[in-house]
Parts: C-alpha cells; structure tokens; sequence
C-alpha cells in the first residue's frame, strides 16, 4: 500500500540529533527510547505514548508536532519512549494476557532506570497520554519509581471513567471477541484483510453504523475506544493528511484485548486497581494505585479536552481527589474544542495546547 507519509518516519524533527537507545524489561521485552538533542539543559523531557500509539504522534511531520514544539521552547533534551503497547512493537498483536500492572511494574522502572543512565541526576518531566498516563501514574504512585519532577497527564489519570456505550463494550467485548470471534485483538486495518474473514466482516459491520467520514480506521477507532462519530478526537482538529485511513491506522494500531479487561476492572471500581492482585509477579505494588496517591511529591497537569469522548471527565475527576489529598500541588487544564488524543495530534495544538504545556514546564523547571 502507498503511504502518503512514511510508517514510523523521522522526518518531522529536523535540527537535532537523534539517538535510539534500547533497553530489556525484567520480564524480558526489548523496548526503546529515542533521544532528540538539540542542545544541553538541566530538564529533560520523556514522552509516553497510549494504547495502539506510538512514539510517531510525537514527532508527526504533518503538523509542528510536541517534540519540535519543545525542542524550540528552550527545553533541548526530549525523550520518547516505545514501550510494551507501542504498534511499533508485535506484543499487541500476541496472545500474553498482558495489564497495566505489567507495565506498571516493569515497564516504566526499566525506561526510567536507562534514561538516567543517559542524563543523570538532572530534572525529568514526563507527558504521557491515554494508558501510557495511567500506567505511568500507577508506576509512580504506587511506588516503583521516584524522582519525577512533574508529569503532564493527558485524557485520564488513575480514575478511568468512560461512556455509557464504552462500559458496556468493556464488560462485553473482551469475552466476546476471543471467544465468539476467535480474536485476541483488534486493528484499525481489519478492513484490509481478506474478504468474508472475520476481520473483514467486523470491520463493515462498524463501518455502517459510522457515516461520518469514509475512513474505515477512523470508524474502527471509535468502536475500539469511547462512544461517539468519531470518538478519539474532533475531525476539524486533524489535518487532512492525518485524517486517511492508512495514516490513522499506523498512528493508532492494534489493541490487545485483555487491556480492555483491567480497563473495565478500573472503570467498575472507579479507580486504578490490580487486574489480579494475586499475582507474585506485581508484588511489589498495591492493590489499590490511589491509597498513597496523596504522598507522593510529583506535581500533575491533569489535561483533557472538553469533548473527551473516550475517558470523559476522568481528569477533572482525580485532580479534584488529589487536590483534597495534597492541596494546591496538582492543576488541571481543560481544553475548548478538544478531545481525547487531538490536544497532542491536532493541527493547531502548537497554538491551543502546547503552551499550557510550556508554562507548566517552565513553572517546574530550573
């Protein structure tokens, strides 16, 4: 297939130099960061992608992506980690039952333990989206990391909360899917796979109940996240080159479904929990991720748009627990016009919401 912008392209980060630097999880993934220099400073920034993304929303060529926008900005060290849910990986597509709490417990330690092999003792701001900011959040507040200096959290934090149609497609699918359909996971590009496959089938099954736009990505999106036409974002905010099926689908690809299981489990208790909290292999995090919540030092920019169609208020939510458990450490930033990942992908982000980003930044930096 032609693609009107190359897969897993460099191209929109000119001016710096760039770096991969891969690293191995305790339970034996190879994962990666990629480091963009552009000059020397005393704060770094790390970059955490969510669930089906990647690095690449990061560094997008169609627009003045986040990457470039803080490399100008003065902060001249930025980091983007590829990590267990990246599509840039074939793990979303393996039958390993994989959570949150996996990532959660070596993931983001591993990632961290390597950054700072690479600068040391200096300042790390994290801005993580979707399920990298849950993960995230779970991995420092629940204690298997430290020395976070401020993190930015788009869409959704440790209280996921999710549409009507969303919870019933939680509590439903994964089951359905894997036992009704014979699928471990589901993929944007399902409309390209041969015809009267399952895959196929589904992927025309959704596509009619969206009339809104004629790309088959974007319609599986919608029934892959949230409730709405369309559900991850506003089509006005994407550039017409984002919007095409072949580019939605290599920014946002395939999800392993039993992510959507722990999800359901978290939206049901109304905050992040273990998916099995029987499980040795997460022994070393607790149960409930917001019991010490209040503890720990890191101040957050809650973030979301106010049509946030996948997570709804989930931000404004936690912010406001947290801010009852530590008063005045943590903000909360809701976009006009915006929703759940266009404030990161958006063609006027660089205008809207990077510099509520930046400020955050610069009040935290040294």
């Amino acid at each position: 297939m032609e693609h009107r912008i190359p897969r897993y392209t460099l191209e929109g980060v000119r001016g710096a130099e760039i770096s991969v630097h891969p690293f191995s999880t305790e339970d034996e993934l190879g994962l990666s960061l990629t480091r963009f220099h552009g000059d020397d400073c005393d704060d770094v920034v790390l970059l955490v992608h969510g669930l089906t993304s990647s690095s690449d929303m990061f560094i997008m060529p169609e627009h003045h992506n986040l990457v470039s926008f803080l490399l100008d900005s003065g902060f001249g060290d930025v980091w983007t980690l590829d990590f267990r849910m990246s599509n840039r990986y074939p793990y979303n597509l393996e039958t390993r039952r994989q959570s949150l709490d996996d990532i959660a417990a070596f993931d983001h330690p591993a990632a961290m333990a390597e950054l700072r092999r690479h600068v040391g003792a200096r300042r790390i701001h994290v801005i993580a989206h979707c399920l990298g900011s849950v993960s995230f959040q779970m991995s420092l507040f629940g204690g298997a990391l430290d020395g976070v200096t401020s993190m930015v959290a788009n869409s959704v934090g440790l209280t996921p909360r999710v549409p009507a149609w969303a919870r019933v497609k939680l509590t439903l699918g994964p089951a359905m899917l894997e036992y009704g359909l014979g699928l471990s996971y589901l993929d944007p590009r399902f409309s390209e796979a041969p015809p009267f496959t399952r895959r196929r089938l589904l992927s025309w099954l959704v596509s009619s109940f969206h009339p809104e736009c004629r790309e088959p990505a974007c319609h599986m999106q919608s029934f892959m996240w949230g409730s709405g036409r369309p559900a991850m974002y506003r089509h006005g905010n994407l550039t017409p080159r984002t919007h095409v099926h072949e580019r939605l689908a290599d920014l946002n690809g395939a999800a392993d479904v039993n992510y959507y299981r722990h999800i359901g489990k978290m939206v049901r208790a109304g905050r992040a929990v273990k998916c099995e909290p029987g499980n040795p292999l997460h022994d070393r995090l607790p149960d409930d991720y917001m019991a010490e919540a209040g503890q720990v030092p890191t101040p957050v920019l809650f973030m979301t748009g106010d049509h946030n169609d996948v997570f709804t208020d989930s931000n404004i939510v936690c912010h406001k627990i947290l801010s009852k458990r530590a008063p005045g450490r943590h903000e909360l930033q809701v976009i006009p016009g915006y929703g759940h990942i266009d404030p990161l992908i958006g063609k006027n982000a660089h205008v809207d919401v990077f510099p509520r980003i930046l400020d955050f930044l610069k009040r935290h930096a040294g």
